[in-house]
């Protein structure tokens, strides 16, 4: 009777046959006439890529290794755990049989089609992308993501005697009709009663944006005003939550007299409006409504994200009209310097541009819910997957955010202005190029750009990559002031004061690499709106007692803040 042979001798004979149909696969390809040049530059890599078989051959062992395990014929044994910061298997009950088992080979899987497409043949590029979208697939089918194969769904099924499935369809199917994942219980929150309270008045509007004026809460204030342009992408209040982390709020308190653009959602009707649009009915609208209103000459400019893009552009222009009205530019999170875009740039190519053109004349709406769900993609483990899972399979209904409301609270722009938006910032880069495009019939160049400026980034931007914040660094060529703050997009630009959290970086040295900088950088406890604060301060001028009324002849107050633009809600 002969001996089978064993399994790490079947394993071995299974690599060696892999490895010799590789081979002959790449050298018969190469011998052959209509695709020898493709088929030489595989057989090329593959013999310059000696660790890929044996990278293949660790994958199966492993494999095996885990269902021996499984079935009792190995001793089970941990073989992989999830990356630092995945929470996506927590629960206990993922170290029990089978969802132990179903969890490794997931993630053995996950790391090695990530390997297998980083070390492929090709350009860095398409790597780079192909890497992105192959995330975003192993994202989607996580075991994580199916009843049947989350421990913790199934135990709650069962405690609830399927209860908990019931109402997470009732959910699932309220979210289809609403067009978005609810990521709050929504109906804890309402713009104008517990978010977007700091006082204040509309006191102008055009077809773009109303203009609010906010209540000294001090008896004197700074002379110099202060115009705060926030992203035009989503609503402002992101910088007026609730009153104790709104940054409108202190900066009231700090002794600022305050203005703020709140832009419109656009409309069927304003889609036409261009970039153009923007800068001269928007920003230099604004600025000067508060000269008329405040009677002061001049002002500082606070900006956040897509809004620092607005205002960088409208300088050049301004300065063509010798209209000296900013006397500093504040830029939160703002890249000008596109060069290195993040994931983002994934979603953008040629191919948008030119689906768009048959439109540009005609106009035309971007849904701020396509936008918003293009951003939650950039994070889908904890913007998309954390709810599919918590409210359509456990049927829960997540808990009151304030940031997660306005998350959801998007807004439209239209589509001549964001197709500007997209070619000649992401795909072209044009605001590194002096004279590249023009904007109001004038050529925008930002190197001639010299009021003083105070540029923030956050380290853990997945939206504006800190390091291409810096880039503005080389652009302006006035005083300039650079500040990292810790955490994201959202939470490393709001962070009050008053919890002292986390942390930012100050260096007063510019070297030319975002790199050395940070290598120089010291690092300061708190919130860096006092830092901020500490320089605006002393370009604000002189203290004067409060006006007691908002507004002016010309312009009364027309509503209360927030006003009515913030309010609409998209169907």
């Amino acid at each position: 009777m002969l001996n089978p042979p064993s399994l790490d001798a079947l394993l071995q004979h299974l690599n060696d046959a892999n490895r010799q149909w590789w081979q002959q696969w790449a050298t018969q390809g190469a011998a052959s006439g209509s695709a020898s040049e493709p088929a030489s530059g595989l057989a090329g890599w593959f013999e310059s890529q000696p660790q890929w078989l044996e990278k293949q051959a660790a994958f199966y062992q492993q494999q095996l290794d885990l269902w021996l395990g499984f079935v009792g014929a190995k001793p089970p044994q941990k073989l992989i755990e999830p990356e630092k910061g995945d929470r996506r298997f927590n629960a206990p009950e993922w170290e029990e049989p089978p969802y132990s088992f179903i969890k490794q080979s997931y993630l053995l899987t996950a790391r090695w089609l990530l390997d297998s497409v980083e070390t492929a043949p090709g350009d860095d590029a398409a790597r780079e992308r192909a890497s992105f979208f192959t995330r975003q697939y192993l994202d989607a089918i996580s075991p994580a993501n199916f009843a049947l194969t989350n421990p913790e769904v199934m135990k709650l099924a069962n405690e609830t005697q399927g209860a908990s499935l019931h109402e997470g369809v009732k959910k699932l199917l309220a979210d289809v009709q609403k067009g978005s994942i609810t990521q709050t219980d929504e109906s804890q929150f309402t713009v104008g009663e517990n978010l977007a309270v700091t006082p204040g008045a509309v006191v102008f509007e055009n077809e773009l944006f109303q203009l609010l004026q906010y209540t000294p809460s001090t008896a004197k204030v700074f002379e110099v005003p202060l115009l705060i342009v926030p992203p035009c992408v989503n609503k402002y209040y992101i910088m007026d939550l609730q009153p104790e982390n709104s940054m409108v709020r202190w900066i009231v308190e700090q002794g600022y007299t305050a203005f703020l653009v709140s832009w419109k959602s656009i409309t069927p009707e304003l889609g036409k409006l261009n970039w153009d649009d923007y800068v001269e009915q928007g920003v230099i609208k604004a600025g000067e409504v508060v000269r008329a209103i405040t009677k002061k000459p001049q002002m500082n400019v606070l900006s956040f994200c897509i809004g620092g893009e607005l205002v960088s552009t409208a300088l050049p222009v301004m300065q063509d009209r010798e209209l000296d009205w900013f006397k500093s530019v504040t830029l939160m999170t703002v890249m000008l310097d596109h060069t290195e875009p993040g994931d983002i740039k994934h979603f953008i190519d040629w191919n948008v541009i030119r689906s768009r053109e048959p439109q540009m004349e005609t106009g035309g709406v971007i849904s701020g819910k396509e936008l918003a769900r293009t951003f939650a993609a950039l994070r889908a483990n904890d913007l998309i997957w954390n709810y599919v899972v918590n409210n359509y399979l456990k049927g829960k209904t997540p808990p009151p955010f304030d940031l997660l409301y306005w998350n959801n609270d998007s807004a439209n722009l239209a589509l001549p202005m964001h197709t500007f938006f997209l070619e000649n910032m992401y795909l072209k880069n044009n605001l590194v190029k002096p004279n590249s495009f023009a904007l109001c019939g004038v050529d925008i160049d930002l190197t001639t750009i010299e009021v003083p400026t105070y540029v923030f980034a956050a380290r853990e931007d997945h939206i504006v990559p800190w390091q291409s914040a810096y880039g503005t660094t080389h652009l302006f060529r006035g005083p300039l002031r650079f500040v990292l703050g810790a955490s994201g997009h959202i939470a490393g630009t709001i962070n009050p004061v008053t919890t002292n959290k986390r942390n930012y970086w100050v260096n007063e040295a510019l070297p030319p690499e975002a790199d050395a900088w940070f290598a120089g950088a010291e690092a300061r406890p708190g919130s860096w709106w006092q830092d901020w604060h500490a320089w605006l301060a002393p370009q604000s001028g002189k203290q004067v007692a409060a006006k007691k009324t908002l507004g002016a002849a010309g312009f009364p107050a027309i509503e209360p803040a927030p006003g009515r633009y913030v309010k609409e809600r998209l169907a």
